[in-house]
Formats: C-alpha cells, sequence, structure tokens
C-alpha cells in the first residue's frame, strides 16, 4: 500500500506534515510494504502546473492519503480515483504514519474540508 503524505520540503519520513495539501511543496509516497520511500515536487496547479494534486498522486499508485486537511474539490477527486484520505495529521512523516496506524486519523468527508476552500 502507496500512503502519501504533503509536506514542506524533501526530508522524507523527518520532513514535516504541510497544513496546507494543495500547496505542499512536495509529496512523500510511502510503500508500507518494501518501506520505500519516494519525494515527488508538487508540479500542480498551485506551483504552475496543468494537474491537480490529486492527479499527481493518482498516477503515482498512491492508495492513501494522510494529510492536516484539504479543500472539497480535492476530497471529490480523491474519491473519484479511489484514493482514501485521513485528516488530523501533524508533526513528522513518521508521525503522521504512527497516528494512522493507530487509528487516530479519520475519513474526510465535506464536513471536513478547509473553509476557506468553500466557494
Amino acid at each position: 500500500m502507496k500512503v502519501c503524505i504533503p509536506t514542506l520540503g524533501r526530508g522524507g519520513l523527518d520532513d514535516i506534515v504541510s497544513e496546507h495539501f494543495g500547496r505542499a511543496p512536495a509529496f512523500t509516497i510511502v510503500d508500507m510494504n518494501t518501506k520505500d520511500v519516494k519525494v515527488v515536487p508538487n508540479s500542480g496547479e498551485h506551483f504552475g502546473g496543468t494537474r491537480a494534486a490529486p492527479e499527481i498522486l493518482a498516477a503515482e499508485g498512491v492508495e492513501v492519503v494522510l494529510c492536516s486537511g484539504l479543500g472539497p474539490r480535492a476530497i471529490n477527486m480523491f474519491e473519484q480515483f479511489g484514493i482514501e484520505v485521513y485528516v488530523g495529521a501533524s508533526g513528522s512523516v513518521r508521525d503522521a504514519i504512527r497516528a494512522f496506524q493507530a487509528g487516530l486519523l479519520h475519513e474526510a468527508s465535506d464536513r471536513d474540508a478547509c473553509m476557506m476552500h468553500r466557494h
């Protein structure tokens, strides 16, 4: 299972969870089976690209996203791609994964969407 966490940089497991999903500078992808870690720069719309962040992550084979929060458009896109999203992540990538494994994060729904993204 590939798990993705939006991060502030390229620090891998020690990097910090970005509070703004779509504007995260990078996405840290952890393969929970092999323990491989891949850091993908965010080349999405907020950084001048043409794709939305969920499209980038779907192309990387991500199955689960752990984040602090995100907007309703991203939640809907992830649903369309069949990618599960859990909110409430904070601290480092390691911390987010531990919280997910402990059942401390909850699955995102429209009511969890960041208020600043409600138009």
